[in-house]
């Protein structure tokens, strides 16, 4: 939730989302109702069982789909409504690293800020020092064949940071890779977006990781409805973790 003198980037109001059936089925309802707002530099987790409605939420916020009822505001624009405006302005990294096999490292990287109309010379310098920032420097033309899981993640969020969106859209994006790698890369990506002063929602099921890289977790149940909306304070212990993590628990088991 937003705080007084807080902007709120992400704004959803009173947003309800129903699926049509065929056959005369009534429709499905993923959102009902929800009220959601996202302060500018904030890192949202946002958590739940599959089927709660988070990948509507998420490709609403992206502009993909359009509420059914209410509306759904992004740095003050419709983002379905005003798709083109979004350009340069929202980034996405999916659950998949989503890479073209025909294009090396670099290449990829490189995809956006082409879009952008970059200049050759701009664009190859930023993916560049986005390769090397992740790691990746002495891979940038390797192909995609030739990376590890790991590795074609970073290429992704490279891809996603060299455009300098303000606002990151994060889907699930570690949940294919092994444990160890996965925290590793939880950890670098929240402190990109802290250190670049983005703005980051994050999806999720896995309480460890909603807490891992959440200033502050949202927990939904079916049909999206907000149950637990908890903002950590700049300092916490273990044991305010755990006992976060334990009302989570409770409210996803009842």
């Amino acid at each position: 939730m937003t705080q007084p003198g807080e902007r709120a980037i992400i704004e959803l109001e009173g947003v309800s989302k129903a699926f049509a059936k065929s056959g005369g089925v009534p429709s499905f309802v993923a959102v009902e109702d929800l009220k959601l707002n996202v302060p500018e530099g904030q890192m949202l987790a946002l958590l739940g069982k599959t089927g709660c409605g988070k990948s509507t939420i998420f490709n609403m916020i992206a502009g993909l789909t359009a509420p059914t009822s209410g509306r759904v505001l992004v740095d003050g624009m419709d983002p379905f409504g005003q798709f083109d405006a979004f350009r340069g302005k929202m980034a996405i990294v999916f659950q998949g690293d989503r890479l073209l096999p025909w294009r090396t490292a670099v290449q990829n990287v490189e995809l956006g800020l082409e879009m952008l109309d970059r200049s050759v010379a701009e664009r190859r310098a930023i993916a560049m020092r986005w390769l090397e920032t992740l790691g990746l420097a002495g891979h940038a033309h390797d192909f995609p064949h030739a990376l590890s899981g790991g590795m074609r993640q970073r290429v992704s969020i490279a891809r996603a940071f060299a455009v300098d969106a303000k606002i990151l859209l994060c889907d699930e994006p570690f949940s294919a890779l092994d444990e160890m790698t996965g925290r590793a890369l939880r950890a670098e990506f929240a402190r990109l977006v802290k250190s670049n002063n983005k703005t980051a929602v994050f999806i999720t099921h896995s309480i460890d990781e909603a807490l891992a890289i959440g200033d502050r977790i949202v927990v939904l149940k079916r049909p999206a409805k907000v149950e637990i909306d908890h903002t950590f304070e700049p300092v916490q212990t273990e044991t305010d973790k755990e006992n976060v993590r334990n009302m989570i628990r409770t409210a996803l088991i009842a």
